[in-house]
């Protein structure tokens, strides 16, 4: 299995991520407080599997910012899927803040016991 992560250009910014393999599947979660849900865009074309979201400021155009630490805008994540990968059957949720994605594994992948046959 082959997943590679690349950020993209410097105005859209990366998304703090987790990955792993339990069993036959594969997880990866991304952090995005506070992202309407619905600006959430998952793309898969092929090899590559896109994770697009946006954070807007909730504050006026009239507003004095004192302090501003939390980043609003576009955040992008982008993976190389292995052929590996069942495309057909990745599934995503959002709860609390936590993009998770479910990648299982294609069953022409698993292992697999091979019957040997007795003359």
């Amino acid at each position: 299995m082959t997943i590679n992560s690349a950020a993209s250009t410097a105005s859209i910014r990366p998304m703090p991520v987790d990955l792993y393999r339990e069993g036959d599947t594969y997880l990866l979660t991304a952090d995005l407080p506070g992202v309407d849900p619905q600006s959430v865009d998952i793309d898969v074309d092929g090899q590559p599997l896109t994770i697009r979201a946006e954070r807007t400021v909730s504050a006026s155009d009239d507003a004095k910012w004192l302090a501003r630490g939390r980043q609003s805008g576009a955040f992008q994540r982008r993976f190389t899927l292995g052929q590996a990968i069942d495309r057909d059957g990745i599934s995503a949720s959002y709860t609390n803040g936590v993009l998770s994605l479910s990648l299982p594994v294609s069953e022409k992948a698993k292992p697999r016991k091979i019957e040997v046959a007795a003359a």
